[in-house]
């Protein structure tokens, strides 16, 4: 692969580790900055919510403009976005630091992956692809447990420095190694794009996608506080617990895509669906128990995260069958609605902290996940992905 893919592959790192890193340090800046930890959570929460909103909105407006100058200023724009959060005087100002650094990760993961499959020949597309975000693979092994540990151990600004820091050398490798010129075919319109939503069998998938999503994170953007009060975990315990739940994303992550190949989408997404919903209502009573407690972070984890390419290839299958000059958008629309899970569920673990206890968060999620499943099991119709649709999925 070209330095210019691994080039991309810094920032990506980069972008998963400041997204998810805030789940770790969340008691910190509630503690530091006088609020409280459901209102703290709003930095997970809006985040993720500027990336539903901005993904196809900043894209479309950004579609006709050169690839190496976009990608560029938009790790520049990130860069600031970090350093501003890092100094942030304020809880007011931190959360808009935030959001403007969730409208550049949202268009650089959008137009990433084209520019890095026009960086090699059409063969290697997906291995380009594939190299691209192995940095964010890396993000949820390393960056994030160890961004945690680092603002729990010295300050909460400090993972921000970190990042800024990653961000200034993702800058510099990506003005070193990009090509001047990278060929690409401007994006169809937002209003075209917004009819894809009309589709019914993709915005059953959509529903999925955010419902089956979200139910991870009601319980996971509050994860440290349940760990601390309930387990009894310390700050190093917890990042070990960020670490071992962050290596079986991985492994599920692969699971899933076998499991989507051999078995279909429907049937794919019930039994990931199911193993979500079951992992989570034990994390009340293994909880208590450090062991247990860490086996079933580790089981959570791999479910959890198995649906990305279950329900990713879902709809792509969908997407050839009846929209297939629109493929790309249609897959895009399904990373928003991942985002919005995002939102939603830490959302609404925050206001069941408001007024339950931290334990009580697990329920909701397996109300979430349950009723992903009520609608994998009533709306989708039953499909068997062909190899070259998987293929096009992961590329």
């Amino acid at each position: 692969m070209p330095r210019s893919v691994f080039s991309l592959a810094v920032s990506t790192f980069a972008i998963g580790t400041t997204e998810f890193v805030i789940v770790g340090i969340i008691p910190s800046i509630a503690d530091d900055l006088s609020v409280s930890v459901p209102t703290a959570g709003l930095l997970v929460s809006l985040y993720a919510l500027a990336i539903t909103i901005g993904a196809p909105l900043f894209t479309a407006l950004t579609g006709r403009l050169d690839r190496r100058r976009l990608v560029i200023w938009l790790m520049a724009i990130f860069l600031l976005g970090n350093l501003a959060a890092g100094v942030a005087p304020s809880f007011a100002t931190l959360l808009v630091a935030r959001v403007v650094t969730a409208l550049a990760h949202a268009v650089f993961f959008s137009v990433g992956a084209t520019v890095a499959s026009a960086l090699v020949p059409r063969e290697k597309a997906s291995g380009a692809v594939a190299v691209m975000f192995s940095g964010l693979t890396a993000a949820m092994v390393l960056g994030v447990p160890l961004g945690s540990w680092i603002g729990e151990a010295f300050d909460w600004r400090i993972p921000f420095f970190v990042v800024t820091g990653l961000a200034a050398v993702a800058v510099l490798s990506l003005i070193s190694f990009l090509p001047t010129h990278i060929p690409h075919t401007p994006p169809t319109g937002l209003l075209t794009q917004l009819r894809l939503l009309g589709n019914k069998q993709l915005l059953t998938m959509y529903l999925i996608t955010a419902l089956g999503f979200g139910a991870n994170f009601v319980v996971f953007t509050y994860i440290s506080p349940l760990l601390t009060t309930e387990t009894g975990f310390g700050e190093n315990m917890v990042n070990v617990s960020l670490m071992i739940f962050g290596l079986f994303t991985v492994l599920g992550n692969f699971w899933g895509g076998r499991l989507a190949d051999n078995k279909g989408t429907k049937h794919s997404i019930l039994v990931v669906l199911a193993g979500l919903a079951i992992s989570l209502a034990f994390l009340p009573f293994t909880v208590h128990s450090a062991v247990l407690a860490l086996i079933n972070l580790a089981v959570w984890g791999f479910f959890g995260f198995a649906i990305n390419p279950v329900v990713q290839t879902g709809v792509v299958t969908i997407a050839e069958d009846e929209v297939p000059e629109s493929v790309g958008a249609a897959s895009g629309f399904n990373i928003a609605a991942f985002n919005l899970g995002i939102s939603g569920g830490s959302l609404i673990g925050g206001r069941v902290l408001d007024h339950a206890e931290v334990l009580t968060t697990p329920w909701a999620a397996v109300a979430l996940a349950a009723a992903a499943i009520g609608v994998t099991s009533l709306l989708l119709r039953r499909r068997r992905p062909e190899p070259r649709l998987l293929e096009q999925a992961v590329k």
